[in-house]
Formats: C-alpha cells, structure tokens, sequence
C-alpha cells in the first residue's frame, strides 16, 4: 500500500517562471519535502472542458503552448513524462458521470511549467484533467470523489494562482515589484481563511472576500483549489504554506495540505 500523498494548490506562473531564481528555488525546496508519487493527477486553470476530459495517454503527445508573444525557447520546452492510462480510467471510475479523453491534448502550460520545476526528472507519470465548470461546490464535490487516488500513490495538485489579474502584471517593473493593495489584501485574507479552515469562505469568496472582483476578474485560477480542498476533505484540510511572496504583483502562495 502506497503512503497518502498530500493535496497541493501551486500558483504556476507563466513560462518566464523558469527564469525566476527565487521562484524556481521555492518549487525546488518544495519538491525535495515531497515523497516522490506513482502518479500525478493535475489540474489546471487553462483547461476548461465539460464533461471532466482528461488528456492523452498517447507517448509523445505534444505539449500544449498556450501563450503567445514568448521568446522561442519557451516554445522550445519539453516535457516527456511517462504516460498514465491507468490513472485515466481510474478517474473515470471515481467521477460521476461520463469521462472523455482527448487523445491529442498534451499538458498545457499550468501543468508542464510547475512540473518542471517539481519533478525535473520527468520521470512521474501524469495526466492532466479538465474543469468541467467552475460553480465552487461541483468542483469541491469532484475533488472529494478523487480523494481515494491520494492513497494509491497519486499527488493530485491544482494550479492557478492566489490572485490573478494581468493588468497588474508589468515586465518593465520587475518580479520583485510591491503588489497593488488589492492583491496585497486578497493574499491576506486567503492566508487567514485557510489557516482557520475556513472552506465555506473560500467557496464563497465573490462575496466575502476584499478585493476579490480585482484579485480574479475570471475565477479560474482560484478554481483549482475548490478541488484541492474537496481532495484533502478527508483529513480536514490541515494546511501549510510551501511557497508565499508576489511575481510582478501576482500572489504565488501555495499551499499543502496534508
């Protein structure tokens, strides 16, 4: 019997984040706590798909380069990780409802670029699984149905990012930059309300959270943790911070939760 992985929410980045030494260095440090997982099931705020879609099994499926205006070498990037189809159907097994797979989607970027940084080895077999909506309780709900998958080996880890607005964002200014007030005030807020637990305020945050409309003008980079917490749901959502500070205004908190 495989030791229960933990659940993570990671703010990803964009492709630059591998330039990032400071970032790069807590993703590194992050990694080398983590007992390494038979699988990875990923979720990323860049793929939204109903019903849940999980991506191909394929070897040598392409990634997907879900930006533009880069420099060539981000376009450069490779990933090869080993494939998983018996994770895939072991996710359709736990869902409710039908599972499709789309056997030409490769991982897009809010999955390969923090799996760089955590698992640079490639050596972790993943697959990536869509957002079937973005209603808060239907993807907490999902995330419970997951939870067997942590004690089978599995790490199952949402990405998006704590606060995301890219009007904010400003290369001209530099990562290390002071964030605006309201990223500043949202950071805050979700720090306290996790460490208290709080998951009735997270999944409510349109409503109950400061700044919230300018922290996430869309709410899919927030998504992911509504999965992540419905995972972890099981051992009450024990969470520490892995990595905190802003990247050109944005909050790259992340946490474990164990």
């Amino acid at each position: 019997m495989s030791a229960r992985q933990p659940v993570l929410f990671l703010s990803h980045g964009a492709p630059p984040l591998a330039d990032d030494a400071t970032w790069t260095g807590q993703l590194h440090d992050w990694s080398s706590r983590l007992d390494k997982p038979t699988s990875v099931l990923m979720v990323s705020a860049h793929w939204e798909n109903q019903p849940v879609t999980v991506s191909s099994t394929r070897p040598g499926t392409p990634l997907v380069y879900d930006f533009w205006g880069f420099p060539q070498k981000y376009y450069d990037v490779i990933y090869d990780a080993p494939v998983a189809p018996e994770l895939a159907s072991r996710v359709a097994g736990l869902v409710d409802g039908p599972v499709y797979q789309d056997p030409d989607r490769g991982l897009d970027h809010g999955a390969y670029v923090p799996m760089v940084e955590l698992f640079p080895e490639a050596d972790v077999p993943v697959v990536q699984m869509s957002l079937p909506t973005l209603d808060p309780k239907g993807l907490y709900e999902l995330g419970r149905r997951l939870t067997p998958l942590r004690d089978e080996g599995t790490l199952i880890i949402g990405s998006g990012f704590t606060t995301h607005n890219l009007r904010w964002f400003n290369p001209r200014a530099g990562a290390d930059v002071a964030p605006p007030t309201p990223s500043a005030e949202f950071d805050h807020w979700a720090a306290e309300a996790l460490e208290r637990r709080d998951v009735d305020a997270i999944l409510d945050f349109e409503r109950v959270a400061p700044a919230a409309s300018e922290a996430h003008p869309r709410t899919e980079h927030w998504a992911p943790l509504y999965v992540a917490l419905g995972a972890a749901e099981s051992t009450g959502h024990a969470s520490e911070v892995a990595v905190d500070g802003f990247w050109y205004g944005l909050s790259k908190r992340s946490w474990q939760f164990s």
